[in-house]
């Protein structure tokens, strides 16, 4: 089975549960939309908190969030085929995967696109703070030409959108942070977006990023909950 959830954020009790109830087995896949959080504290902290995952009865895929290091970034990752397409992982960590933005994966025939990455509203404060912050959190223009480059070459047509922002038409304006000037959060990832999905011939959407868990037309926003793809 390959299911779907929002962001963790390096806290991975419930996932634990979801384990247990489901009687997941290493088969099944749980797609995590940005956000998991296993690469934010790197160093011995992200050693333990794998050494946990991959203990469990499940594959982890997770897309790139915006509190986290990109894979390619860290000289542990190679990259490596899986579900038909170009994913990272560590060696060491043979059920942990990484999506690489822009890739194409086959989900039990059904073909789903890999876009990560989204702007910290909490970026300044995280550097006053000293707390990690990522300054490739955004898709980079390269990246942005490969997923389009994808796309080009799938003419266009997928069935299932995988990120960890939105569209912007889609934000969920009233889950905006009251302490944030929204005049002052960089909205370049959302607004490529848009023009993306205006574009796409697609099933379903699904994100992360917001906290929150609804659907509006054909995107779903996930956070604590559960889906099982294409359902």
């Amino acid at each position: 089975m390959i299911y779907l959830t929002g962001d963790t954020h390096a806290v991975f009790d419930r996932i634990d549960d979801f384990c247990r109830e489901r009687r997941t087995t290493r088969e099944d896949i749980l797609i995590i939309l940005g956000d998991a959080g296993i690469n934010y504290f790197l160093g011995n902290k992200a050693a333990a908190i794998k050494e946990h995952l991959a203990e469990l009865p499940l594959t982890f895929f997770c897309i790139h969030g915006n509190h986290e290091q990109r894979p390619f970034a860290i000289k542990t990752y190679r990259e490596t085929l899986w579900s038909g397409a170009v994913a990272y992982v560590e060696d060491a960590y043979p059920s942990l995967l990484f999506a690489k933005d822009g890739e194409i994966y086959d989900f039990d025939g059904k073909k789903a696109i890999a876009i990560g990455g989204a702007y910290s509203v909490d970026k300044f404060y995280r550097q006053k703070k000293g707390y990690a912050w990522y300054d490739n959190e955004q898709p980079s223009p390269g990246i942005k030409k490969y997923v389009e480059e994808q796309l080009d070459r799938a003419e266009w047509k997928v069935d299932y959108v995988l990120s960890h922002t939105l569209p912007l038409k889609y934000e969920p304006v009233d889950k905006y942070l009251p302490f944030i000037d929204q005049s002052m959060v960089d909205k370049s990832t959302e607004i490529w977006l848009e023009k993306i999905e205006e574009k796409l011939d697609y099933q379903r959407w699904y994100c992360g990023h917001y906290h929150t868990s609804r659907v509006i037309d054909r995107l779903r926003i996930m956070f604590e909950d559960y889906a099982v793809l294409g359902e």
